[in-house]
């Protein structure tokens, strides 16, 4: 049949994820750093990526494609959310962390040669893998962080992750959509605040905008503050 689809320019396609969070059908999904209609069967055609699209890669075209399957659509959205609830193995049970506290330093022992503090306070701790009411999340602060961030920043334990829940996810490679569970998060539990650490690269974009539809969402307009990490490790927006 001849219907109204999308099309996105691959040349034009920067691989932000911004169009796979707008998506409600879950039509969407990054591929080899491209945004990529998976079944033309979950699109409606209506467009609610198009505003998203930072670099105007998407169009709305009228040619021969399947049928809209609202069924479809409805069945793959609840795998993803399944998906996003977590798993069965064992790695992924809830855990809080306790550190003990550091010991003070031998007088021979220098700033520079004391082992730093590890602040992970739970597990798991990426975005996809956590359960939703996990008890550590009564009172918590979320940091909701970049994966590459701690890898390019020196001081993310003690600067960001200390006292904080550290939620990891990268938008331009997990495919799914973060907003869903994160306003879950917030609308179940005693959030207090949210903080985003994101990097300077357009792709991570998406994770700041996943948790401004969570919090709109949620109905909670919680104190929310984002960071801004270069590749070299600085801080250039906080």
């Amino acid at each position: 049949m001849k219907r109204k689809i999308i099309n996105i320019d691959q040349n034009k396609c920067n691989g932000c994820g911004l169009c796979v969070d707008a998506c409600h059908e879950g039509a969407l999904a990054l591929v080899d750093g491209k945004a990529k209609l998976i079944s033309e069967s979950y699109c409606d055609g209506l467009g609610d990526c198009l505003p998203e699209c930072p670099t105007g890669a998407i169009t709305i075209v009228e040619r021969e494609s399947e049928a809209y399957d609202h069924a479809a659509v409805q069945t793959n959205m609840a795998k993803k959310k399944a998906a996003a609830s977590g798993c069965s193995c064992p790695g992924s049970r809830a855990l809080r962390i306790e550190h003990a506290q550091a010991s003070p330093a031998a007088p021979a022992q220098t700033a520079a040669a004391a082992e730093p503090q590890a602040q992970l306070a739970q597990w798991p701790c990426q975005i996809k893998l956590v359960p939703v009411n996990a008890p550590y999340f009564a009172g918590a602060r979320p940091l909701i962080a970049a994966s590459c961030s701690a890898f390019s920043y020196a001081s993310m334990h003690e600067k960001f992750m200390k006292g904080k829940i550290t939620l990891i996810g990268c938008p331009k490679l997990d495919g799914v959509d973060y907003a869903d569970k994160l306003t879950e998060i917030i609308k179940n539990n005693d959030i207090r605040s949210v903080q985003v650490v994101r990097m300077s690269v357009p792709c991570c974009g998406g994770l700041t905008n996943a948790v401004m539809k969570a919090l709109q969402q949620s109905g909670k307009m919680l104190p929310w503050s984002v960071a801004t990490i270069t590749t070299d490790g600085h801080i250039i927006e906080e």
